[in-house]
């Protein structure tokens, strides 16, 4: 009996031990967000600018080159493709704002969400800006269905630099950017398990 006790209790430390080795701290999952950022970089050949250069550039950045600027205060890497038609977004006026994307975990490395591809249901969200403070609500669309009404803080980034307008000519073109959000200003489920993820998109002022 002794012994059946004794057996019990070696099993239920190796059990605890084995528990705790599996369990990852929140800065242990960070590092492993900040490792994951940076192969992508490498592998993908990205020539990361500073703000600085972003802004002698005439707050662009050369696709060409595959320049993403940083931007320390949000933690995000962005690359403007395309400005895009019309103006930049209005002061304390609500506006609705139609976009495609494309979501791709970096941790996992695999896309896990896209609408970009499709030529019906775009994913909408309406949006308002006082001064450098944006904030925004999904209205309809996949990001809604998978992540609830709230607009990823890394989305509305761009919107301080881009043009939100509609195609009114053929020469004219949509904005379009890339990213790489961090967990603190991605999404639900990048937060709550942060992973990083890179995102294209794209934008457009409903009718």
């Amino acid at each position: 009996m002794r012994k059946t006790v004794f057996s019990l209790l070696a099993l239920l430390v190796a059990l605890t031990f084995v528990a705790c080795d599996d369990y990852e701290t929140y800065g242990e999952k960070k590092e492993k967000e900040r490792d994951a950022i940076a192969a992508y970089i490498a592998d993908n050949n990205i020539k990361v600018i500073d703000e600085a250069t972003f802004t002698a550039q005439g707050e662009t950045t050369s696709v060409d080159n595959n320049e993403y600027v940083y931007l320390e205060k949000s933690g995000v890497y962005m690359q403007i493709v395309r400005r895009g038609a019309g103006e930049k977004l209005e002061e304390n006026k609500q506006v609705n704002i139609i976009c495609r994307f494309v979501e791709y975990n970096i941790n996992e490395g695999y896309n896990q969400l896209a609408n970009m591809y499709t030529s019906y249901y775009p994913d909408k969200f309406t949006v308002q800006r006082i001064g450098s403070t944006i904030t925004a609500s999904f209205t309809q669309g996949m990001m809604q269905s998978a992540y609830g009404n709230s607009v990823p803080e890394g989305w509305l980034v761009p919107l301080l630099y881009i043009n939100i307008g509609r195609q009114t000519t053929a020469d004219e073109e949509i904005s379009r950017v890339n990213l790489i959000v961090p967990h603190s200003k991605g999404q639900m489920y990048a937060q709550q398990s942060v992973y990083a993820c890179h995102y294209t998109i794209t934008y457009q002022r409903e009718r």
